[in-house]
């Protein structure tokens, strides 16, 4: 079960890499204009050497010839660099020439039928947009659910993404999938807890008083 940056930013990658316990980072087109990247290649150069699991692009092109013309720059930046690629045919068809030389996830999986073809096209990883699922259907972790029991005699895990708050993260978790990806405001918001802060109070003010005795 590991932790994953879902961001493109160089600023939130730094301080997600400092945290010690993030393995990885998730991005997509989207991301990376979000954080003014204006250079793919560029960016993920930057983000490469941050993190000590996959750092992950998605490719943009539809059929696979082009797939695989798009991503060969990408995989030539660093051994950590993975690939996301869309559920659709033509992507699983590209996921299985790939598979067997490089960390592939099927990103933009929305029904349990997509992760079993996913499987079978040797992802390591699939990926629901757990809000986003939500939102349209009205139960993201739900779909997650699905998705592990088809998934459980596979070697492909979920990779939980596109979560917007701690609440969600955990029920993704609870629901089975095997990782998530987070943005930075999420991975922080789970650190913290007032009853946490007013733990830490007392045991400071027990002490403080303790030793106030002493004198």
């Amino acid at each position: 079960m590991t932790l994953f940056l879902d961001s493109a930013s160089l600023d939130d990658a730094r301080r997600a890499s400092t945290l010690g316990f993030v393995i990885g980072a998730t991005t997509n087109p989207g991301l990376l204009a979000r954080a003014g990247h204006t250079d793919a290649l560029a960016a993920l150069r930057e983000l490469c050497p941050l993190f000590p699991g996959s750092v992950f692009y998605q490719v943009l092109a539809h059929a696979p010839k082009e797939m695989a013309v798009e991503a060969e720059p990408f995989l030539k930046l660093a051994d950590n660099l993975g690939l996301k690629i869309p559920c659709t045919a033509d992507g699983l068809t590209y996921a299985a020439q790939v598979s067997a030389d490089v960390t592939v996830a099927v990103t933009g999986v929305f029904t349990p039928a997509q992760a079993y073809l996913a499987a079978q096209a040797g992802a390591d990883y699939v990926i629901p947009y757990v809000n986003r699922v939500t939102r349209f259907t009205g139960d993201g972790p739900g779909l997650v659910a699905q998705m592990a029991a088809i998934l459980e005699p596979t070697d492909c895990e979920i990779l939980a993404a596109g979560i917007k708050s701690p609440a969600e993260a955990v029920d993704s978790l609870l629901a089975g999938a095997h990782h998530v990806s987070l943005p930075l405001e999420v991975i922080l918001g789970m650190a913290e807890n007032p009853l946490t802060e007013k733990a830490v109070a007392d045991f400071e003010a027990a002490w403080a008083a303790q030793a106030r005795a002493k004198r």
